[in-house]
């Protein structure tokens, strides 16, 4: 497992990150607040569509002329007066209507009144639509007839030809008939007719009918319009076809309804002017009311939910401030924002824009008397409306609802608008908390950095206390554990030097001991002694001079030191030095084989004799370690700006960890049948202290195949012999 060192403050900016839980319980919080928000819009919806309908209650005569009464609408039948955009041109040329083609209506077989021969098959048929704009009701008549015949110039009667019957229950309560002839192209002659169906004579003249009689490819178009005035609660057209110009007999009969009598009629139902007034007043805000009968037809409509004027919205109409801050706002912060929070769109599809039926839970459970309310998303998911309605009462009956609809883009403002305050706050609070947290605990990773920098200061590679550590005057746990390490070092420093003094000082005290001793044994010698008694002297002798070898190798060490501290260093060649003491080792050790490599020309600034007495250490501990048979090799080749000097010897490998310990004062690596002879494990202790004097470096290490070790020595160069 990947064990990574991470630091005191990278901890404390992690630790940090829950400094992140702020922003998600803000979240939390202002999205509860959403929700009792919505509700409270849903209550005030609510309480609008049932102040309405409090005011559309028991008043029949609103509802009376819409056909409200009927059990069930048909909608070929029973026809709806479409609110249209702008005045119709009436020209036959049906340009005009087709923006409204989604409302138009197929009239043909199933639509059929009468036809003469049963068996005959049926060429007649019509697409058909009214609207209302003004005071007019329009209405236009696509028929689909073969053989067109106009009424004769010089005809008396108006019904053997091709021509276009209406009925209505007149606003007055009387059944009236009106026909549409003409005998070419052009405007329309309309004409009432009695009010007995069985009787198409006399004729009147009815000038209010304006409209065009067009002749097409397929047939004739017929475009019209009447006053509103004209119109009762019930209306019915009717197609009448002759084919043949003789006989001029009807033979077919297409329309929305029977029009022999008002019974026979369908509905229409035109946008009520009046509920219109009543509610009018309510489009002056972002709700969309509608009034709608008891089958869903809407009888009203007022408003725009794509306006922005709701109570919600004002609220956080609010100058903005040109300051930096504000700047920063909505340059930095709202873009970062708005990558999570969704702005409400400007424009969304509104599927029920032009609808003229309604449906909905909410609706349905109005007309059954109670009051509902329901969300839904729009088609392209970008808005969502609340809308409520509630039921319009007459005579204890339900006579229709009163629907209100509202987006809840003012909530999601005020929400946004929640959310970047509440943002602006934390970030705020996370942005010092955190630079707080990061400056707090740099100036705890800086004190105990300064306090591990003195405490490895004060100790040098060889253990030995250089310098003191100061004490913290600070009363935390920092500073107790500076003035406890500051305490340890003192006293360390004081149990090193007391160490470090011992062996001149048993140096000093035995001497004089050794030497009584000596000479007692010395005049010991000059008696004449018996064989045992020889004996025991020859073994103290022996003992004797065991312990004044002893005290030379501790004497020598403190003496180097000493001399070390008075040395005056000179340029001399380093590759002489070390090629004469070779030399002087191949004659003193003749048993012994070395292999030399040195390089010429390398020289150096320090102490010739010291170096020489550093290669007499090398070379001794080489000749203990090294196997018979063996050659010791020495090598020593420029490496940049440094001298390396190598003594290498086959033999037993250092063991593990001991690469370092063995430069030490009295440690030594010997194997016990060695340790007969006195050895202190002063001589790489020496070695160290030289190349130290001389600032160089001094390492032992296993060879590359495990067959020995290697001393490696690193010196400093004068720039000539680079």
């Amino acid at each position: 497992m990947l064990n990574l060192p991470i630091g005191l403050r990278t901890k404390v900016v992690i630790l940090s990150l829950f400094l992140l839980c702020l922003p998600w319980l803000g979240y939390q919080y202002v999205w509860e607040m959403e929700k009792y928000l919505r509700q409270g819009q849903e209550r005030t919806l609510e309480g609008t569509t049932q102040a309405l309908a409090t005011a559309l209650h028991e008043r029949p005569k609103l509802f009376d002329n819409q056909a409200s009464f009927l059990n069930r609408v048909e909608k070929s039948r029973d026809l709806y007066a479409y609110p249209l955009n702008g005045p119709i041109q009436l020209d036959g040329k049906l340009v005009d209507w087709q923006g409204y083609s989604h409302r138009f209506i197929n009239y043909g077989q199933s639509h059929l009144i009468m036809q003469a021969d049963e068996d005959a098959p049926l060429n007649l048929s019509f697409t058909h639509m009214v609207g209302r704009y003004g005071g007019y009701l329009y209405g236009f008549f696509e028929v689909t007839d073969p053989n067109v015949v106009y009424r004769g110039r010089r005809a008396l009667s108006v019904d053997h030809n091709d021509h276009l019957t209406l009925a209505t229950l007149a606003p007055d309560g009387q059944f009236r008939r009106y026909i549409i002839a003409t005998s070419k192209d052009g405007w329309i002659s309309a004409f009432e007719l009695p009010a007995n169906p069985a009787r198409s004579t006399p004729v009147t003249p009815e000038v209010r009918i304006q409209g065009q009689w067009r002749k097409t490819d397929k047939g004739y178009n017929i475009e019209l319009r009447l006053p509103l005035e004209m119109v009762g609660s019930k209306l019915g057209f009717a197609i009448s076809d002759v084919n043949d110009k003789r006989r001029r007999r009807v033979e077919a009969i297409v329309g929305t309804s029977a029009i022999d009598r008002a019974d026979n009629l369908g509905t229409v139902l035109v946008p009520s002017p009046e509920i219109e007034n009543i509610i009018k007043g309510m489009g002056h805000n972002s709700s969309r009311i509608w009034v709608i009968d008891n089958h869903g037809r809407v009888l009203a409509k007022s408003g725009d939910i794509r306006a922005n004027s709701s109570v919600w919205t004002r609220t956080l109409d609010e100058e903005e401030d040109e300051d930096l801050w504000s700047l920063f706002k909505r340059k930095i912060l709202h873009p970062l924002y708005y990558r999570v929070l969704t702005a409400p769109p400007q424009d969304f599809v509104d599927s029920l824009q032009d609808s003229t039926e309604l449906d909905g839970s909410h609706i349905r459970k109005a007309l059954i008397g109670k009051q509902g309310s329901t969300w839904r998303l729009t088609p392209d998911s970008k808005a969502v409306i609340l809308a409520a309605a509630s039921p319009i009462w007459i005579d204890d009956r339900v006579m229709g609802a009163v629907v209100a609809e509202e987006t809840t883009h003012g909530i999601r403002s005020l929400r946004n608008r929640a959310l970047e305050k509440l943002f602006n706050v934390i970030i705020t609070i996370m942005s010092m908390g955190t630079l707080a947290l990061f400056f707090f605990a740099s100036s705890i990773s800086s004190r105990i950095r300064s306090l591990r920098d003195e405490a490895e200061g004060a100790i040098d590679s060889q253990g030995r206390i250089r310098s003191g550590i100061k004490a913290s005057n600070n009363r935390d746990e920092i500073g107790d554990l500076s003035r406890s390490f500051s305490n340890i070092v003192s006293r360390l420093r004081q149990y090193n030097q007391y160490l470090e003094n011992m062996s001149s000082r048993l140096s000093h005290e035995l001497r004089t001991p050794v030497a009584v001793v000596r000479s007692s044994l010395e005049h010991l010698q000059l008696q004449q002694l018996d064989g045992d008694s020889q004996k025991y002297v020859d073994r103290a002798q022996e003992g004797v001079s065991r312990l004044g070898m002893i005290l030379n190798n501790m004497s020598e060490a403190t003496r180097l030191e000493e001399s070390l501290s008075q040395a005056e260093m000179q340029a001399f060649p380093l590759s002489k030095v070390i090629s004469g003491c070779m030399q002087g080792y191949q004659l003193t050790y003749p048993q012994q084989e070395f292999t030399t490599e040195i390089e010429q020309e390398l020289r150096m600034r320090g102490v010739p004799e010291y170096l020489a007495q550093l290669m007499d250490k090398l070379i001794a501990n080489a000749l203990e370690f090294s196997q018979p048979d063996s050659a010791i090799q020495v090598s020593l080749k420029s490496q940049g700006k440094q001298a390396c000097l190598m003594v290498s010897n086959s033999g037993p490998a250092l063991p593990q960890n001991m690469a370092e310990q063995i430069f030490e004062s009295m440690v030594s690596v010997r194997p016990h049948q060695q340790q007969a002879k006195p050895h202190l494990g002063l001589g790489l202790y020496i070695a160290r202290l030289i190349c130290v004097f001389h600032q160089g470096q001094i390492l032992a290490r296993n060879r590359a195949d495990g067959s020995g070790v290697e001393i490696v020595i690193h010196l400093p160069l004068l720039k000539d012999s680079q």
